[in-house]
């Protein structure tokens, strides 16, 4: 028998279930996110990637304008997590970027997450508090974490002009790092004629210009975001990029070879989705398609955990889900489409094709 005060497992208790590592993990992964937001937030990774030498903790404190305690602790962590380097030189640890961070944390990059770790961080975290009473309710928390109505959704996600150039900068640095594998999942050089619907930033739109250059991509968003895309992100260099103003539910589309849909179905629920999807039909010319670009879950409900999440954060911000390859091919296939075929990338994002005949 175990002495008094040992803790080991019983006799014939698995190990498994004497201490459950994967809850506990579970249970911190919020810890995990706001150490990594709250360095990116306070430029730990930037101050590092401008300096010539590893730094201490004392030296990047100044920079940042920290508490010495509060760094130290925060840069361990860091170096837990395996986005900072650890240096000792004469009795003194000295910090650097490991290259993920150097890569994806800074702000400067190409690749940079850094964009997409704010908006989490300062607005799904946000809705996330109140992920119980979304269940409950089976509804959107806008109004409880911000105040504002989600009756228009793209009002409440767009609720301000800095709200709105958030947004977009998250969607700008997703397609910097996922947009070339779904723009070539299926090969899209038939297409001449592209339209982008909710094309944001034109991020997906200069992916499709450089994989394939004899095409034109027209994006088209509401007003707003075209202006600001116009402004922030797509040059006068992206020659073959144009905007074309609008509702996507109201407003009559471009023609077009090719329409393409990223991460805008699961905004939405089926009905709408069939509504819009039916007007890109009509819209679409014949022998055209159309490309959505989707997380998509397992047929049976087995994951992938990211998208099974991404699901939550749907309910939870707007109002749709994430889907099936089958259920995207029956709302295609609602609208009029066919010969619908999907192509998994092996990133977060996957690829749903489906056609328009040519006229008989």
């Amino acid at each position: 028998m175990a002495e008094s005060g040992d803790t080991g497992p019983c006799e014939g208790t698995p190990a498994a279930e004497s201490y459950p590592k994967k809850i506990l993990e579970y249970m911190e992964g919020f810890l995990i996110s706001k150490t990594v937001f709250t360095s990116c937030e306070l430029g730990v990774f930037d101050v590092l990637l401008g300096a010539e030498r590893p730094l201490s903790a004392e030296e990047i404190s100044e920079v940042v304008g920290a508490s010495l305690d509060g760094m130290q602790r925060l840069l361990a962590a860091c170096t837990g997590l395996q986005l900072l380097n650890a240096h000792t030189e004469n009795g003194q640890v000295l910090y650097s970027n490991t290259e993920q961070a150097r890569v994806y944390l800074t702000r400067s990059g190409p690749l940079s997450l850094y964009q997409s770790i704010q908006y989490s961080s300062r607005t799904i975290y946000l809705c996330w508090h109140y992920l119980t009473d979304a269940i409950r309710e089976g509804r959107n928390q806008y109004e409880k974490a911000f105040g504002v109505s989600s009756e228009d959704l793209f009002q409440a996600l767009y609720r301000s002009d800095e709200e709105m150039v958030k947004f977009m900068q998250l969607m700008n640095s997703i397609w910097n790092i996922c947009g070339k594998d779904v723009v070539t999942a299926f090969d899209l050089s038939p297409f001449k004629i592209i339209c982008d619907l909710g094309g944001c930033s034109g991020a997906l739109a200069k992916q499709c210009t450089s994989a394939y250059p004899e095409c034109t991509v027209t994006i088209f968003d509401l007003p707003k975001v075209v202006r600001t895309s116009r402004e922030h992100f797509v040059t006068e260099s992206d020659q073959r990029i144009s905007f074309h103003q609008g509702d996507f539910f109201k407003d009559p589309l471009p023609e077009a070879d090719l329409y393409i849909l990223a991460r805008i179905l699961h905004d939405w629920p089926d009905e709408r989705c069939i509504e819009l999807l039916s007007r890109v039909y009509k819209a679409c010319r014949p022998g055209g398609a159309v490309l959505l670009v989707e997380a998509l879950l397992h047929e049976d409900g087995s994951g992938p955990l990211t998208a099974q999440l991404y699901s939550l954060n749907m309910l939870v911000q707007t109002e749709g889900r994430e889907r099936t390859a089958a259920q995207y091919v029956a709302l295609l296939a609602a609208a009029g489409f066919t010969n619908i075929q999907h192509r998994l990338t092996g990133k977060i994002y996957d690829a749903v094709l489906g056609h328009k005949e040519t006229d008989s």
